[in-house]
């Protein structure tokens, strides 16, 4: 009999929010492989992991077929970032479609509970505010966001599919911006952005006039919640919108970094790119009913520890890019973790 209590896979494994899920499902007690073909993943996000009891790295892509014994599956294999996923969008559409119909059909094999990290993009630029999670969004489905947009709305068609025809456990959360300590300093969302243009003293680049609006939850909320969703029965499917309900214009958030840095740099600003939607805020209700969960680190302090950690990788030539995370309070799992 194996010593972890659970074999689990996580697909993007070496990305910025599946290395510190690697790291918490380790620190659980149970055996983790780390999935990621490195596209956008990073050696350094799981380097600390590697000798541990338990952690086993596999190189793959999730567009390949796979067989692996497993008993949960957490899948975030996708890039995330227009940046990223702009340069490759056929195979950004595929990671979705076909990975996901892969990591199903090896669900499906194994008996495996199958958790899908899908996304607030979904719901498009939404005409509705907050959104919950039975709104059907307002998506362009051929624009140049399409290839990770409807590509996540396929694969929660495919699983939801899977789980009428084969009764598959399976469960959908809809991530909202996620930041925090890890993210990649080239991410090209808008934290990445501002805190390493501060850090560096150029010009933070606001798109459109900034009144945008989006909510942005910290990594080690997202990762509780993640857990906490995988643990629910499994009539609990989803989807779940699991992200902060506080909405801060992208402005303010400019603001924000260049007080929290001391940068004195200018703000420029460029014209608003194709599909960027104007106003994203999750409906949460679901999950603090169901999960019991809500976010526990305030925008401020979660931008503190980002910011520091961006601050000592452009210090450092070989960074620990996913650290344990700083002590930061938050609501403990019932499973006997506290996140902090």
């Amino acid at each position: 009999m194996t010593q972890f209590p659970k074999r689990i896979l996580v697909t993007g494994g070496a990305g910025f929010i599946g290395a510190h899920l690697c790291r918490t499902l380790l620190a659980m007690g149970h055996a983790v492989t780390c999935l990621d073909n490195f596209s956008t993943g990073r050696e350094a996000n799981i380097a600390p992991l590697r000798g541990r009891p338990g952690f086993t790295l596999l190189r793959h892509d999730v567009t390949q077929p796979l067989d692996l014994d497993v008993d949960e599956i957490y899948n975030l294999a996708c890039p995330a970032s227009p940046a990223h996923y702009s340069r490759d969008p056929v195979q950004t559409a595929k990671t979705s479609v076909i990975g996901t119909l892969n990591l199903l059909e090896l669900a499906r094999r194994s008996g495996a509970r199958l958790l899908q990290c899908s996304t607030s993009e979904v719901y498009g630029d939404p005409l509705v505010h907050p959104q919950t999670e039975d709104y059907w969004g307002h998506v362009n489905p051929i624009g140049p966001r399409a290839c990770y947009d409807e590509g996540k709305r396929c694969a929660e068609t495919l699983i939801f599919d899977f789980r009428r025809r084969y009764d598959l456990p399976v469960k959908v959360a809809r991530l909202f911006n996620v930041y925090g300590p890890g993210k990649r300093p080239d991410d090209g969302r808008v934290v990445s952005n501002f805190a390493m243009q501060a850090l560096t003293g150029a010009p933070l680049t606001v798109y459109g006039d900034g009144s945008q609006t989006r909510s942005f939850c910290y990594v080690s909320d997202m990762v509780e919640a993640l857990v906490r969703l995988m643990a629910t029965p499994p009539a609990v499917t989803g989807p779940i919108n699991l992200g902060n309900p506080a909405e801060m214009q992208v402005i303010d958030l400019a603001r924000t970094v260049l007080r929290l840095t001391g940068a004195r740099a200018p703000l420029v600003f460029r014209p608003l790119p194709c599909d960027d939607p104007v106003q994203r805020r999750p409906d949460i209700a679901r999950a603090r009913e169901v999960l019991g969960w809500s976010p526990a680190v305030g925008l401020e302090t979660g931008l503190r520890a980002t910011l520091d950690r961006f601050a000592a990788e452009s210090l450092s030539p070989a960074p620990d890019a996913c650290p344990v995370l700083p002590a930061i309070p938050a609501a403990p799992l019932d499973i006997g973790l506290a996140l902090g």
